[in-house]
């Protein structure tokens, strides 16, 4: 198994880092770009929804990314330490709902195979999100 963990500030400033992790794990697991895209956007969407919900927009939270690449899936770990939600609370919105915003949620369980949404402990959440890798990748 190939992993990264990283770490950033919630200030969307640093979630470059977190979009250039996620890219190259997924280019490391065989992804073509276009699932890599669609993949680092989930991410980031993920992070987006912890720094406007989780933080209140504050930039001075922490935010920790870990990615996992194994044999058959890559997979990426959100934690955060802000503000508790009950993890079966957290739905998209519908899309009927015609207005900016509020569809991350929609966006993430779109792209990617699996989204869960866990308490984790006295502070925050944990999201865990996984896609398989394609079949017929090189390497």
């Amino acid at each position: 198994m190939r992993r990264f963990q990283i770490e950033v500030p919630s200030d969307p400033a640093f979630l470059r880092m977190v979009r250039t992790a996620v890219d190259t794990l997924c280019a490391m697991g065989g992804m073509e770009e276009d699932g890599r895209c669609m993949i680092v956007l989930a991410v980031d969407e993920a992070c987006s929804n912890i720094i406007r919900h989780s933080y209140d927009g504050a930039a001075d939270k922490r935010i920790i990314c870990e990615g996992r690449l194994e044999e058959e899936t890559v997979s990426f770990i959100l934690r955060d330490f802000g503000k508790k939600v009950e993890p079966s609370r957290i739905q998209p919105r519908d899309l009927a709902d015609l207005r900016p915003g509020g569809l991350g949620v929609h966006f993430m369980r779109k792209v990617m195979d699996s989204v869960e949404f866990e308490d984790c402990g006295a502070a925050g959440t944990c999201l865990t999100m996984r896609k398989r890798l394609p079949a017929n990748r090189g390497g």
